[in-house]
């Protein structure tokens, strides 16, 4: 209801964001849309209003995210003033995207924002205590010519990081009659210092900027082998998302998603290590790793479980479908199949049989049998199941001309994944390969993918 009210006063602004808090940014623009489009929605639902700024996970922003936030039509975005972005530019200023102008951009004062947000309760740090005549004076002293100071902070800071006891929200109950008594600043919302503003040039981001530690980029999230084991892991399984219809599994596969997971795997301790450490409940990263691996492992077994039985229901369908119009259009006609239609009938009804049993469809296409939950027992038709970093590894033991012949006439699922993770040289020469093979002995396909799942067995 407070939320509610404020919306409804016009003097708060509510940002879009993605719906998991996810870096879905960093590799899918597909998800990466979806979430947005998702948190957009329920925004609207919540407030009755449609949010037209974007801020994005941990203030993470490079020209290609930029392109793509205002490809899903924002006119303004949220970024991190970061030093080796701007250099000798100061973050008080409207810029814009360098791929597309028309997207606006408002950097983060990172040493005014940081200042209430990490250090007010800070008491070795020579400004404590921080007062409103004080942060007053501060902007105060900023140069005239400048237009803006943009302060961001997580609503967390408010309570939880700075607790009521530091003397936080006496802070900011005196701070805006302070800032009013002693300066020309006023407060405003990013759309309403957009429509005032104009950009005065583009900023050039070409890397992923965030507003975490000093390097102001993504390494607190996936800056270490146990950070990018556990993302692309992950990940790895996103194709099989799209087609999920269980609601708890999407609910999980959201959380799963979440940026803090991977920021308590981060091994970083320079300056701001204590910022980590104060913000992680594992005593290590190491253990953060090995909780957040085996619950997802939990849930690949599950999702593989749910594809399975998806797939399983289809060949149930695809194999009773002709079935049924065949009955339907016999009754129709009201009379018994001829003499000629009966054997042939029966022998439709037994290879229907006999493929459900086998866990198999009527056409040349084979169906997936169920993967067993020890991974060692995943067979060559299975693979697709794995993660990208397994199938690369098996991949580094198996020649081109045994992945040929392995996938002549292999299901277009399998072929894909393995290509996928082929590098370009030998995904040319497997092309050239496959264009000459007219055609393959069954014991030859078998013996190529016994090749294979001998790989997989020893890799898991």
């Amino acid at each position: 209801v407070s939320f509610k009210e404020l919306v409804d006063s016009g003097w708060f602004e509510i940002l879009s964001e993605t719906y998991a808090y996810s870096l879905s940014s960093l590799v899918s623009r597909e998800e990466f849309e979806r979430q947005v489009k998702r948190h957009s929605n329920k925004v609207e639902e919540l407030f009755g209003v449609k949010p037209t700024t974007f801020r994005n996970t941990e203030l993470i922003y490079s020209d290609e995210i930029g392109k793509t936030v205002s490809d899903m039509g924002y006119k303004l975005m949220l970024a991190e003033g970061a030093k080796h972005v701007l250099g000798w530019k100061s973050p008080n200023f409207l810029y814009c995207n360098n791929i597309n102008p028309k997207l606006r951009l408002l950097l983060r004062n990172f040493r005014m924002s940081d200042d209430i947000a990490f250090r007010f309760s800070l008491q070795t740090w020579d400004e404590w205590p921080l007062t409103a005549e004080k942060y007053a004076r501060w902007l105060k002293q900023v140069d005239k010519k400048e237009e803006v100071v943009n302060l961001f902070m997580d609503y967390e800071t408010f309570g939880e990081h700075q607790w009521k006891e530091t003397g936080i929200f006496d802070f900011l109950k005196a701070l805006p009659g302070q800032v009013f008594k002693s300066t020309d600043f006023k407060f405003e919302t990013p759309q309403q210092v957009a429509a005032r503003l104009q950009p005065v040039s583009a900023v050039h981001v070409p890397y992923s900027t965030s507003w975490a530690d000093e390097e102001r980029d993504i390494t607190a999230w996936r800056g270490n082998d146990l950070q990018e084991e556990a993302f692309e892991k992950l990940y790895a399984i996103e194709d099989k998302m799209k087609g999920c219809d269980d609601a708890e599994l999407l609910r999980e596969w959201n959380h799963l998603q979440a940026s803090d997971h991977f920021y308590y795997m981060c091994t970083k301790w320079f300056s701001d290590g204590d910022v980590h450490k104060y913000f992680n409940p594992y005593p290590s990263p190491y253990e953060a790793f090995m909780n957040y691996m085996n619950i997802l492992s939990d849930f690949l077994i599950r999702v593989d479980e749910y594809c399975y039985s998806s797939k399983k229901q289809a060949v149930t369908e695809s194999t009773e479908k002709p079935a049924a119009k065949e009955t339907a259009k016999r009754s129709s006609k009201n009379k018994a199949p001829t003499s000629q239609e009966q054997p042939a009938a029966k022998a439709a009804a037994r290879k229907a049989e006999k493929g459900l049993k086998a866990g198999t469809t009527t056409n040349k296409e084979t169906a997936r049998k169920k993967p067993n939950k020890q991974k060692s027992a995943y067979t060559f038709d299975e693979i697709d199941f794995l993660p990208n970093t397994d199938i690369k590894r098996i991949l580094k033991n198996i020649d081109v001309d045994t992945l040929a012949h392995a996938l002549f006439e292999a299901r277009g699922e399998v072929r894909d994944k393995i290509v996928k993770n082929l590098g370009k040289r030998a995904s040319d020469k497997l092309n050239k390969m496959e264009e000459n093979l007219k055609k393959v002995s069954k014991g030859d396909i078998t013996i190529n993918r016994k090749k294979i799942e001998t790989e997989i067995r020893k890799l898991l």
